[in-house]
């Protein structure tokens, strides 16, 4: 007679086991599969008990207990459980009257769809495994060495073609009783104890080695043929592939193949060629000081060199795809690259002449008569860029910065990687190649206004010039900081780390949850299990659920640490900013839910083109005499690899 099981009177292992996810497997039969319609008929459990290392394990394949609304969305078929190769889609799945789970796949028309489909009617690859989840079960039996449990509710979340089976009871037309007798793989872990010697390493197998290389030499002809033919330089292709071109040297002549025709432009700096000197002096309060003042001839004249590198600067602003600049920005002046990058060393000199003139007449610069006044405050003595960098919680967090840029941008990112296979003497390995995409930076525009007064501008001492840049900096970092994060993604916003799909997802609740110590680690387990857990790992999360997890205990009612230690969670380095949302809703939890993010924030690519854009607005502050300063600059931010990200959206200040 069954038993419902509490979960939580479990051993500890057992209840781990549970929660991680379940494979078995079929074979597949010819007969099953049509080959002009592309689709194969399986079966991919029955109720064959499968022994697992905390006990054997009998799924229920009846309608009630298994739960087909994600197969039936039409799900991707996959290889060997890699999400990253697609093979096909999930037609339709149910459950049989001979308590066996079936589907329907339909294989693609892709180079790998047709590779397997193919494996699969000449009978070369017959297995196929489908990934679940365990959502309630029973106890069946129990014995003196073994537990048995009736799995009464579970949830397949992926079907896939493999090479080795773990349930070899099920198949397309198999009867179940003539398959009874098949003997069950025993499930084994790295870490179960063993008294086994470790085996000799075998000699190599001069075989295998051959059969790599040759493999390696076909991908290798593969890949210049096939850029050869997408850039119609089939002749040098074929000359390369023969005279042994490595893949890279042939990707470089494609290069400058299409720059030769025209069809790319070679790189263009964004600095407008500024000496060292030059950047020193150039003074953006002048500048702005002259655009407050269009019809002062003498402000004007001041800064005739401010005026000329901003008419220089504008030559060099990103285009679209059509061939037009930005924004149109005509009433405003442009802050060149070359200014934004360079260093204020001129402040830096101006504060020491003032310290070694005070030390010479022996003035005390703690009594303001006697020398305090002609001290001006801490100089910040960098460029516009770090300002920026020292100013945005993402850069310090680790994200990569690039400035400078002149058009749109294309960084390859690595989708799915080439596959590896066991193979037996005499057979070739199954060709594979890794598959890239692309992470694109394109032109955004994020503005900021600033309110100065025209006396302030006019004294243009290096206390001033470093406070207008610092002013600049600030209003700007902070709002690429909010996208970065937590952008929308749409209109002109770009898309922020907790919005992009795909990166891993921790649910404290229906209507959310307060965050545990189990809530961290299920983010970092997100990350490891996607093979991203290297970088620039760190937490990040705003100033609410900073204070909650210092409120928090790692194992509660224990009295021990705290969630958040110092600057840390998990071992890992944690920041809190108010740019990371507190208004989010998950169920009831209206507006109150709060986002915490993990990750190798070094894949977070924030970029930054041409230069500072300043423009004049003389209405909004017209009525009490101020002038207000708009300041524009073009950037974008996006996740170069989703995967290296995990969130938790649903969290609760308690």
């Amino acid at each position: 007679m069954s038993t419902v099981i509490d979960r939580n009177s479990l051993p500890e292992n057992v209840r781990k086991a549970l929660a991680e996810p379940q494979k078995r497997a079929m074979r597949v039969e010819r007969a099953a599969v049509d080959a002009e319609a592309r689709t194969v008929e399986l079966s991919f459990a029955s109720d064959a008990p499968y022994e697992r290392w905390w006990g054997n394990e009998i799924l229920d394949c009846t309608p009630a207990a298994v739960n087909l609304e994600r197969l039936n969305g039409r799900h991707p078929l996959l290889l060997n459980h890699d999400t990253r190769q697609q093979i096909g889609v999930v037609e339709r799945a149910w459950v049989d009257s001979d308590r066996k789970c079936r589907c329907t796949v339909r294989f693609s028309r892709g180079a790998l769809g047709e590779e397997i489909l193919q494996d699969v009617i000449d009978g070369i690859r017959e297995l196929v495994s489908v990934g679940y989840s365990i959502d309630d079960m029973v106890l069946e039996s129990r014995t003196d060495d073994v537990s048995t449990y009736r799995v009464t509710e579970w949830t397949p979340y992926e079907v896939s073609i493999v090479s080795i089976p773990a349930d070899a009871s099920v198949g397309v037309g198999r009867s179940l009783a003539a398959e009874a007798a098949t003997a069950q793989p025993k499930e084994t872990r790295m870490s179960d104890p063993t008294t086994t010697a470790p085996a000799p390493a075998p000699a190599p197998d001069i075989r295998v080695i051959e059969s790599q290389a040759i493999s390696a030499e076909r991908e290798r002809a593969n890949a210049i043929r096939a850029m050869g033919h997408a850039h119609s330089l089939a002749d040098e292709a074929t000359t390369a592939i023969n005279g042994g071109t490595s893949v890279d040297a042939f990707r470089a002549l494609v290069l400058q193949k299409l720059e030769e025709r025209g069809k790319i432009k070679p790189t263009v700096s964004a600095e407008i060629g500024l000496t060292e000197n030059e950047t020193r002096s150039f003074s953006v309060a002048r500048l702005m000081y002259a655009l407050l003042e269009p019809s002062d001839a003498d402000a004007q004249k001041r800064a005739a060199f401010e005026i000329e590198c901003s008419v220089a600067a504008r030559k060099l602003r990103p285009v679209d795809e059509h061939g037009h600049m930005g924004a149109s920005r005509s009433s405003g002046y442009t802050v060149p690259v070359d200014v934004l990058r360079g260093t204020l060393a001129r402040e830096a000199k101006v504060a020491e002449a003032v310290r070694s003139m005070l030390a010479q007449r022996d003035l005390t610069v703690g009594t303001p008569t006697a020398g305090g006044n002609l001290v001006a405050t801490d100089l910040l003595a960098s460029s516009f860029i770090d300002l920026l960098r020292n100013r945005m919680v993402l850069a310090s967090l680790g994200a990569t910065v690039l400035d400078g840029l002149t058009g749109n941008l294309a960084i390859p990112s690595q989708t799915a990687g080439a596959s590896t296979y066991w193979v037996t003497e005499g057979v070739d390995v199954t060709e594979s190649q890794a598959a890239f995409g692309q992470v694109t930076l394109t032109p955004k525009t994020v503005g900021m206004t600033a309110d100065f007064s025209r006396k302030m501008l006019l004294q243009a001492t290096p206390s001033i010039e470093a406070l207008v840049r610092a002013d600049l900096a600030n209003g700007i970092a902070s709002e690429i900081d909010r996208v970065g994060l937590a952008g929308s993604g749409t209109g002109a916003e770009p898309r922020g780390v907790i919005n992009t799909a795909g990166i891993g997802a921790v649910a404290g609740g229906t209507n959310g949850a307060a965050p545990t110590y189990a809530h961290m680690v299920a983010l970092e387990e997100a990350v490891g299990i996607a093979n991203a857990d290297i970088g620039s790992l760190k937490y990040c999360t705003n100033a609410k659920m900073r204070a909650q997890l210092k409120l928090t205990q790692v194992f509660a009612s224990t009295n021990g640490q705290p969630v958040w230690q110092g600057s840390e969670v998990n071992g890992y380095a944690a920041l809190a900013t108010n740019s990371m949302p507190s208004n989010l809703t998950k169920g009831s939890a209206s507006g109150v839910c709060s986002a915490i993010a993990y990750g190798n924030w070094a894949d977070l690519l924030i970029g930054f083109w041409s230069g500072l854009d300043l423009i004049l607005d003389p209405y909004a502050l017209a009525k009490s005499g101020g002038r207000r300063i708009v300041a524009l600059q073009d950037c974008d931010v996006a996740a170069r690899r989703a995967a290296s990200f995990a969130a938790m959206l649903d969290a609760l200040r308690v």
